[in-house]
């Protein structure tokens, strides 16, 4: 099978489409006909091994001192079930699915094998394939800080971010638990957030978000480019504070936390299994949960997808259809 595969760390052109082995499923596994996978935050990082200086060492253990480990990347996926092992309860041969694989990696390919106890789902039967693909990561990251917050109908949410890939679908699950949410973005961006459901959009190029007296019951920074101190003056004072970009709290984090009410939770991993992608499902079937697609690439292009995403300027997600590649 075809696979883009990289064995050293760098930019983009590290990334090379070979023929690799098609892999066989273990007893409790499902094969999948690989039909679309994405370029995540996760993948550049991975790639070119940018991570911050306090997570160096670990990061280095997990992904490869001198190369990587996990010579494919690719986080998250959509496909056909092409063979089931004996084990396997939940799947059939020709489901439909959608997948994170951000534990093992490996959606660059024209083949994937996934425990069925994993983070799996059938996929949404009102989308494409291309669609799907977009949700496992993004869209799971979302829910589950914003449950982890206990988010509650009627609060104020201000989501800084609001056009990214986490971001867009912050918007709409806030917007699904009956939250007020205003939406913080770049010009461009503005109209495509107002389509989300939010309630209200500020232009950040435009006008300093802080500069208000409204306040706010959580604030989910999405993308980790605004001021903790602006944050915190918004943030009510039994308030939630959300950053899933930022691995290790600040002093002034530490500071907030030991000297005051509000809560603090920042960037960790969703726990891997299929029940939220179960219950994205049905917010997408239901009409609640859309899918931004700002650009699709041909599996061959997948060099130049890395290039765009790397600019970091992407709204919502980026596509790589893989399924005119797939040849037994």
């Amino acid at each position: 099978m075809k696979a883009i595969v990289y064995t050293k760390y760098g930019p983009p052109d590290v990334l090379q489409l070979k023929e690799v082995e098609k892999p066989i499923p273990k007893e409790n596994e499902i094969l999948v006909k690989v039909k679309a996978t994405t370029v995540t935050v996760a993948d550049i990082r991975s790639r070119s091994f940018t991570v911050p200086p306090a997570f160096w060492l670990p990061a280095r253990i997990t992904l490869g001192f001198r190369q990587p480990k996990k010579e494919i990347l690719g986080t998250e996926l959509a496909g056909e079930v092409e063979l089931v092992g004996n084990d396997v309860k939940r799947f059939k041969e020709g489901d439909q699915i959608f997948a994170a694989s951000l534990v093992g990696f490996g959606a660059y390919a024209e083949y994937k094998c996934l425990p069925e106890d994993g983070p799996v789902s059938i996929k949404p039967s009102n989308i494409s394939y291309a669609e799907a693909a977009a949700i496992p990561i993004g869209a799971r990251t979302a829910l589950y800080f914003l449950r982890k917050a206990n988010i509650q109908s009627g609060q104020r949410v201000l989501v800084y971010g609001a056009s990214g890939s986490v971001g867009t679908y912050v918007v709409q699950i806030a917007k699904y638990f009956g939250a007020n949410v205003t939406g913080v973005c770049s010009t461009t961006n503005m109209e495509l957030v107002k389509s989300l459901g939010a309630d209200k959009v500020i232009d950040y190029t435009a006008e300093d978000f802080s500069r208000t007296d409204e306040t706010y019951d959580i604030i989910f920074e999405a993308v980790n480019k605004s001021s903790f101190s602006a944050c915190m003056k918004l943030l009510k004072k039994d308030g939630t504070y959300i950053n899933v970009t930022e691995p290790l709290p600040s002093v002034r984090m530490l500071w907030t936390k030991l000297t005051s009410s509000k809560k603090l939770i920042l960037s960790r991993n969703s726990p891997e299994t299929s029940e939220a992608l179960n219950f994205l499902k049905e917010l997408v079937e239901m009409g609640k949960l859309k899918v931004v697609i700002d650009r699709y690439y041909e599996f061959e292009e997948i060099v130049e997808a890395h290039r765009y995403v790397e600019k970091g300027h992407k709204k919502g997600n980026v596509v790589i259809k893989v399924e005119n590649n797939n040849k037994s």
